[in-house]
């Protein structure tokens, strides 16, 4: 553990998690997310950004490298999904993520700003990244090519839309997920046993998270528990998390259900880091070393003829 990563831990347990924990709506936890994104998480040099309608009312934006600094891969996509409690967050504030990701996969990759609780609550998120999705397939890629990736909540829709897709008949490459919250009932062991382990997140908050995102709705539904979905042949998963994190069962009670499907599941556990560090690739060695794993699954998913650490060690 670097002296870096040390500090960003007591630094988010002094500072993130109790504004997180006093906060009384999500007015403030998205002006906070927001000015530490502006801040904090900014993108490395090279990146285009650029805006996108994905459905009539669904914006977005899609994130690669510029061209002539590292060839982008024609016709091949990310799909991902941002995290922030399903109440908090836009696509702006993880430009700096999904730029290292586009730069580690040479993959342009769709963020869907999608609709946010409490103003919007499930299953509206849940149908945005649908939308997402039909529209990359209506822009001619093809199921195959797509990987769906996502953070936290973000985590949660991607494994929810994985399920919908499934049942459908239908399969992306594969997908990852950092720190994924899969259990909206939260009954796992580690929601109490790291609850003073955890650097970022408050688990005396689980109640107002489901209140305010479900409004009503059973937390088991698989729609917003993907833990409880059916997995029919699933395609390659990536879970990566903290063993110090609350949500630390809600990958490995997934990773479980998906192998009993069928699937293929690589589990990244790390010990003694905060709840989706590698928001901060550039500041802790740690979130480069993370990122570089992820990048290592993702590119034989849409270039099987390419080894992963290869592509990887180049960046």
């Amino acid at each position: 553990m670097s002296l870096r990563l040390r500090l960003l831990t007591a630094a988010s347990r002094r500072f993130a998690k109790r504004q997180i924990a006093k906060a009384a709506d999500p007015v403030p936890l998205r002006a906070l997310f927001e000015r530490v994104a502006r801040q904090l998480f900014r993108p490395p040099p090279f990146t285009l950004v650029r805006h996108t309608l994905l459905a009539p009312d669904l914006a977005g934006l899609i994130i690669s490298n510029r061209p002539g600094s590292h060839p982008v891969r024609p016709r091949k996509a990310v799909l991902y999904l941002h995290g922030g409690a399903f109440v908090a967050g836009r696509p702006a504030g993880f430009v700096g993520l999904t730029a290292r990701i586009a730069r580690l996969t040479r993959l342009e990759v769709f963020v869907p700003d999608y609709r946010l609780a409490p103003e919007h609550p499930f299953p509206a998120a849940v149908e945005d990244a649908r939308r997402a999705w039909d529209s990359l397939i209506a822009r001619g890629y093809r199921a195959r090519d797509i990987v769906l990736g996502g953070d936290s909540a973000g985590g949660n829709l991607a494994l929810g839309l994985l399920a919908e897709l499934l049942a459908q008949g239908t399969s992306p490459a594969g997908l990852f997920a950092f720190s994924p919250v899969t259990d909206l009932t939260f009954s796992g062991e580690s929601i109490t046993a790291n609850a003073d382990a955890d650097a970022v997140l408050p688990v005396e908050r689980r109640a107002d998270l489901v209140r305010l995102y479900l409004q009503g709705a059973a937390p088991d539904d698989p729609r917003a528990s993907p833990l409880f979905a059916s997995f029919r042949n699933p395609p390659p998963v990536f879970l990566q998390f903290s063993k110090t994190e609350v949500l630390a069962d809600d990958s490995r009670r997934m990773a479980e259900r998906l192998r009993a499907a069928g699937g293929t599941v690589i589990i990244d556990a790390w010990p003694d880091a905060p709840h989706v560090w590698v928001l901060f690739d550039g500041q802790v060695p740690e979130a480069r070393q993370a990122l570089k794993r992820a990048a290592a699954f993702i590119v034989p998913l849409v270039e099987p003829d390419q080894t992963a650490a290869s592509e990887a060690g180049k960046r």
